[in-house]
């Protein structure tokens, strides 16, 4: 499952800040993009911005024509689209069917599985932009991974052709990875709300550039924490005044 192997007919469900991006990332990975639905004007430029000359297509057509359908909805959405697409005979045999939703494993994709589809679940661990930097944030970040142990390594493999890197979350844990990934992201924004309406009250002109760094580092270094690696202090040696240190 892989670009030297063969190239699958892509098709994108949902033109929010996720699905153009993962278009766009298997597109580079030498997938073919057959169809992208959009409703907006907003969503109709974020496909032509990452996906030029992609087909613009209602969702039945988009199901019908590809191999690979990415479902890249809400999670509220996740469930009556699946139902009615099978209600409407729509799900193919052999296809592979990869959702975006990270509060769901591959249960939401039973009527797709019940018409012969291949369920994945694969849900990236980033905060989208809907634009192009996302494709190089992509290359450092994590995919929650859900599949049937037969058709894991495909999940496996289209995260790793995206740049991403796979972790293989069980069934029962996507809810609780779900709360994870969601307080995560809504604190951090919280407290970098907090701290530059706090800058904004004594006059600070860009107080999103002057917590830059000071958010960035802590950021980090929690994280380096949680990995469990330490950060040793660093002994000082000044320079002499040849432009030379202390070591001879």
């Amino acid at each position: 499952m892989t670009a030297r192997d063969g190239r699958l007919g892509v098709g994108i469900v949902g033109a929010g800040r996720v699905g153009p991006v993962l278009g766009a990332a298997l597109a580079g990975a030498g997938h073919a993009i057959v169809g992208v639905s959009a409703v907006g004007d907003d969503e109709r430029d974020r496909v032509d911005g990452l996906l030029p000359g992609a087909v613009i297509a209602a969702v039945p057509d988009i199901v019908e024509r590809s191999e690979l359908v990415v479902l890249a909805v809400p999670d509220g959405e996740l469930p009556g689209l699946i139902h009615g697409l099978a209600a409407a005979g729509a799900w193919q045999p052999g296809q592979l069917v990869l959702h975006t939703a990270p509060g769901h494993g591959v249960g939401v994709l039973d009527p797709a599985r019940a018409a012969g589809a291949i369920p994945l679940a694969v849900h990236p661990a980033l905060d989208f932009t809907g634009t192009s930097i996302d494709l190089v944030r992509l290359r450092e970040a994590w995919c929650a991974v859900t599949a049937p142990a037969p058709v894991l390594p495909i999940a496996q493999a289209l995260v790793v052709e995206m740049g991403a890197e796979p972790i293989v979350v069980d069934e029962a844990d996507r809810p609780a990875y779900a709360d994870a990934i969601a307080a995560a992201s809504q604190f951090s924004r919280a407290v970098v709300d907090q701290a530059v309406d706090g800058l904004r009250a004594i006059g600070v002109e860009e107080p999103g550039r002057v917590l830059s760094a000071v958010v960035r580092s802590a950021v980090e270094n929690a994280l380096r924490e949680a990995s469990g690696v330490r950060i040793e202090p660093e002994r000082f040696v000044p320079e002499d005044d040849s432009g030379h240190n202390g070591s001879p």
